[in-house]
């Protein structure tokens, strides 16, 4: 019987925890996992031992694609001459949390 080394053998997964209602789901962590509800299951387990979350998401971490910090300017100076999407002539109410 052959046995499996679960750190080259499983596929690594990215976790996202988010804390409460309303907010971001924020990276935490990393883990192996045979699949993805094996994955899910130890997220919880080691991730939100104490009730530190409403939410949790996992992906395989080569699904993950991102830019880089040397595409910035390419990436995202399109959006700079669009005045409307920057919320800075509006007025937000006091009462409006996470703001």
């Amino acid at each position: 019987m052959t046995e499996t080394n679960p750190t080259t053998d499983w596929p690594l997964y990215e976790v996202f925890v988010r804390a409460k209602r309303g907010l971001n789901h924020v990276h935490v962590g990393s883990l192996h996992a045979h699949d993805d509800q094996m994955a899910l299951l130890h997220a919880r387990d080691v991730y939100t031992r104490r009730n530190e979350g409403v939410s949790i998401w996992v992906l395989p971490s080569d699904r993950i694609v991102a830019s880089s910090p040397d595409e910035k300017d390419p990436l995202f100076a399109p959006s700079g001459d669009k005045v409307y999407r920057h919320p800075t002539f509006y007025a937000i109410p006091d009462d409006v949390p996470h703001m």
